[in-house]
């Protein structure tokens, strides 16, 4: 197979993007908006394949009423628009602030898009007046009924505004357009909940290789050895090995990481019962449980895998808690399937807790979405009645915390198929493979 063939599974096609892109546009019409503006950097992605480092400078994608795709940027990142996108307009301006501020020139490009009036008025700082602002996900109903008329012309909106991040200070949508601003976010979730089929390849990619990374993490860990170095040494070895493999393949589109990785974030000794602690260049000592993570980003889609491991044979009450834990975890297993609520899956394990006397170990939910974000809705919580499709993808990782004995999680990637569970994760979960010699 060459390479050009095998890219063919290895990333988002046009075709897919310009699907969602249609799919937005429909609600966009249902909802008669005048279109929809995007801010966030993995909405950004997801729409149109633009991965960037979002900065003061702001980024924003627009999808008209009547279809059309623009990408607005400043002008360093001009032909990285265009070289990453099929867009039918790339919008930019000069640099922030700059003499005329960037969402005065982005207004513009909503005006020539039909999204905004012309006459819309301006205030004195070339600002829009006061309007009614942003409205939440509970209201979108309303805003299809006779409300929205008399509140005019509405646009949807991720967000109301560029968010305020390294610096930026600038209007809000509703400032800048004085129309009722419309969150569109939910909408996006649950469009993002449901994986396709090149999504779901891409993440059993990047479960092969967080999994590759996790071996070479136990490899490498050993007694008075530090977690930086196993860490490192596992993460820049995996990579390495995947850039040998599958090199011309591959793209992270990710800010934070160019290839597998796999380490413990500190939850080593008795922070392993700190579900997010951080790395502290921590020394392995005997006795010490440890709570790993691995993974792998692969054009922007994640996976999770983690491991409760030991360095030396735990101790009878250790072993006890880490049977639990398998056990709340094959619960969860087992009664995923579509049609069964998020939240039928979160009373099932909480249950288990509450049977054995062990709610007093418990920190955390069964689980979350995963994709592009390394948490997405909707969650394994009791408080979420999100009923269970095909193509959702989850990580299941019900965990006990005993500060004197330490911290017990798995997390395995799943994702929900249409007869029931496809465990895309397969590394050993059994205690006596996941022993570090003394």
């Amino acid at each position: 197979m060459s390479y050009s063939q095998a890219s063919h599974s290895l990333h988002i096609h046009a075709a897919e993007f310009y699907g969602r892109s249609q799919t937005l546009l429909q609600y966009i019409h249902d909802h008669n908006l005048t279109g929809v503006v995007l801010f966030d950097s993995t909405n950004i992605l997801y729409f149109t394949g633009f991965a960037f480092i979002p900065t003061e400078r702001p980024i924003a994608f627009a999808l008209s009423a009547s279809g059309e795709r623009a990408l607005f940027v400043p002008r360093l990142e001009v032909e990285h628009a265009k070289s990453m996108t099929a867009m039918d307009r790339v919008a930019h301006y000069p640099e922030y602030p700059g003499e005329l501020h960037p969402m005065q020139h982005f207004r513009q490009m909503l005006v020539e898009m039909e999204m905004l009036s012309a006459t819309a008025p301006l205030n004195e700082q070339g600002e829009q007046g006061l309007h009614p602002s942003f409205l939440p996900n509970y209201l979108e109903q309303a805003m299809r009924s006779p409300l929205q008329q008399s509140l005019g012309p509405s646009l949807g909106a991720d967000q109301d505004g560029y968010p305020w991040i390294l610096g930026y200070e600038g209007p809000s949508l509703s400032q800048l357009t004085a129309m009722t601003i419309v969150n569109v976010q939910g909408q996006i979730n649950r469009m993002q909940a449901i994986k396709s089929a090149a999504e779901l390849a891409l993440i059993r990619e990047s479960c092969k290789w967080g999994h590759l990374a996790h071996v070479l993490l136990q490899r490498y860990t050993a007694v008075y050895v530090t977690e930086t170095y196993a860490s490192q040494r596992a993460s820049m070895e995996a990579t390495l090995t995947m850039m040998d493999a599958i090199g011309p393949l591959y793209r992270a589109q990710s800010m934070w990481s160019s290839g597998p990785s796999a380490g413990y974030r500190g939850q080593i000794g008795r922070n392993a019962a700190i579900p997010h602690a951080l790395a502290n260049n921590i020394v392995f000592q005997p006795g010490d449980v440890l709570v790993t993570g691995a993974g792998c980003p692969m054009w922007g889609y994640h996976s999770e895998l983690e491991r409760t491991m030991f360095v030396g044979k735990p101790t009878a009450r250790q072993q006890a808690l880490f049977a639990h834990m398998l056990a709340a975890q094959e619960i969860a297993f087992a009664i995923m399937k579509p049609g069964v609520t998020c939240a039928a899956v979160d009373t099932a394990v909480r249950a288990y807790y509450e049977r054995h006397n062990l709610t007093s170990y418990w920190k955390h939910h069964t689980g979350h979405a995963i994709g592009l974000r390394y948490h997405e809705g909707p969650f394994l919580d009791t408080g979420d009645n999100t009923v269970l499709q095909p193509g959702m993808v989850f990580t299941i990782e019900p965990g006990f915390y005993a500060s004197e004995l330490g911290g017990f999680r798995h997390s395995d990637t799943v994702a929900v198929t249409e007869d029931g569970l496809e465990i895309m994760t397969y590394y050993p979960r059994a205690w006596e493979q996941l022993v570090i010699p003394v």
